[in-house]
């Protein structure tokens, strides 16, 4: 096995690191263990996650979204044991590659409610959710149905429930889906600007995304860190020339090949 890449400092925040997974397994199913003793620190930034498909990309998202438990090892989210607690919750923000919605909801409603669930104070909601879908770019489709919104609508409204509480941990699973390349390029922007102040990770196929937008990458193999490092530091990795057809994507394939494990599709 390749030696994982260590990440670059992250700017100083409150906690050391704000997710911290030593030894984290997850079980899906009887047999399958999606994620196998991984260690992980992540702070302040983008945090690209990419790897094969089956790599378990989605179930480690969604334990650090405390929607599953760790089958062994241990994983402190803001300096806290990570678990269902409320408290816990409220400073997370999660979005799943599919989520629900209440079709008949406008789109501030539906984040209105989401706002809600996520026990934002009363008198905040108004600003947040307008702050929110201003965010994403759907300020004057607010009051619109979310039964009449395109996919593309539909995903940016689900990234604007995810922000709504400002969250210091936000959690991305494929986030791009549907989005035209106009869209892609403000959701950059948008990481960007999060990246200030959030720990972002963020679950993408987009070799793009995460040159342009994400301080550093970490790549997932059945279930395994394989690397943790800035993208110049995957690119740097090298590969066959006729493999991608970029440095990040020859740089993806010849670590996952060197690891012993299949390449997969972006």
């Amino acid at each position: 096995m390749m030696p994982v890449v260590s990440a670059a400092d992250v700017a100083p925040t409150p906690y050391a690191w704000e997710i911290v997974a030593t030894g984290l397994k997850v079980r899906v199913g009887r047999d399958r263990m999606a994620v196998d003793g991984l260690d992980l620190s992540l702070g302040t930034g983008v945090h690209g996650l990419l790897g094969p498909n089956g790599a378990g990309k989605t179930t480690l998202i969604r334990t650090l979204a405390t929607v599953l438990r760790p089958t062994e090892g241990s994983l402190e989210l803001l300096g806290e044991p990570a678990g269902g607690q409320r408290a816990l919750r409220r400073r997370v923000g999660y979005l799943p590659q599919e989520f629900g919605y209440y079709k008949r909801f406008t789109v501030r409603e539906f984040v209105e409610y989401m706002a809600w669930l996520k026990e934002v104070p009363k008198t905040d909601v108004p600003a947040a959710v307008q702050r929110a879908v201003e965010r994403v770019g759907l300020a004057d489709r607010a009051d619109q149905r979310m039964k009449t919104l395109s996919g593309g609508m539909v995903r940016r409204v689900g990234i604007a429930q995810a922000i709504v509480n400002d969250p210091a941990i936000l959690l991305l699973d494929e986030p791009t889906v549907g989005l035209d390349p106009a869209q892609r390029l403000r959701f950059r922007e948008l990481l960007q600007e999060l990246g200030t102040d959030t720990c972002v990770l963020v679950s993408t196929h987009l070799v793009e995304d995460v040159a342009a937008a994400c301080t550093d990458v970490v790549l997932f193999a059945e279930g395994r860190l394989v690397f943790q490092g800035t993208p110049d530091e995957l690119a740097a990795a090298g590969g066959p020339e006729d493999v991608g057809d970029s440095p990040l994507e020859r740089g993806y394939s010849a670590l996952l090949q060197g690891d012993g494990r299949t390449g997969g599709t972006w």
